[in-house]
């Protein structure tokens, strides 16, 4: 059964039943940060999530890229 860890919400991309973004996830693994480390700067996430949205990034990079450009050049 295939579970789903990763929502468009509000405009964007948000880790499932939480409110922390997929942004701050990709932004901390592209950091070189480690899913644990992610795990410890989030602690409302579990590594499951953690590793389901990397997962999700990894598996639509492009479209993933395209949106966290978009945000940084409305920044």
């Amino acid at each position: 059964m295939a579970r789903e860890y990763v929502e468009r919400r509000n405009g964007g991309y948000f880790i499932k039943d939480a409110r922390v973004s997929l942004d701050s996830v990709v932004y901390a693994f592209l950091r070189g940060e480690s899913p644990e480390g992610i795990a410890e700067s989030f602690p409302a996430l579990g590594l499951e999530q953690i590793f389901g949205a990397l997962a999700f990034y990894m598996a639509n990079r492009e479209i993933v890229d395209q949106y966290l450009r978009q945000g940084q050049e409305e920044f």
